[in-house]
């Protein structure tokens, strides 16, 4: 299975990208996620980085990934720790002061064609439905980050 979502955001994709980096601050704006934590305290994202996640994906509940492709500012790639059929993909375009978001969410499907059929049914659904509502939280995030120091400094 396969879903994808993109979207505008009115801020640079460094300013953006910083935010895809906080990987504590991802259930904010994933809800399928309920907890995500990167492998060591105070370790920043990276090539290679280990991220724990709690989330509805179907398959376990807590899912370890690994940072697999890593493009400072534009790109970040997870893959599955115990299924490479697993990925999470953060891509950012760069448009002077504003860039889009592209994600991207696969995850194995068991149990051939009827299997995929009752996946579809039973979560795949609602689980395009939040990831589509994530990217326009993330969007959301992004800039209000940008409205609040504008409105700072006018004071």
């Amino acid at each position: 299975m396969e879903i994808r979502a993109s979207i505008d955001v009115q801020k640079p994709a460094e300013s953006a990208f910083s935010l895809l980096c906080a990987v504590e601050k991802w259930p904010l704006w994933l809800p399928f996620l309920r907890t995500a934590k990167l492998g060591e305290h105070g370790e920043t994202l990276r090539l290679g980085s280990e991220i724990s996640m709690r989330s509805a994906i179907p398959g376990e509940l807590d899912q370890l990934f690994e940072v697999d492709r890593f493009i400072q500012n534009h790109h970040v790639s997870l893959v599955g720790a115990y299924s490479t059929r697993r990925r999470l993909d953060f891509r950012l375009e760069g448009q002077s002061k504003r860039s889009r978001l592209h994600a991207r969410l696969e995850y194995p499907s068991y149990g051939g064609r009827l299997g995929a059929m009752y996946d579809r049914f039973r979560s795949a659904r609602k689980l395009a439905a939040q990831f589509q509502e994530a990217v326009v939280h993330f969007k959301h995030l992004a800039e209000y980050e940008a409205e609040k120091d504008a409105l700072l400094a006018d004071f």
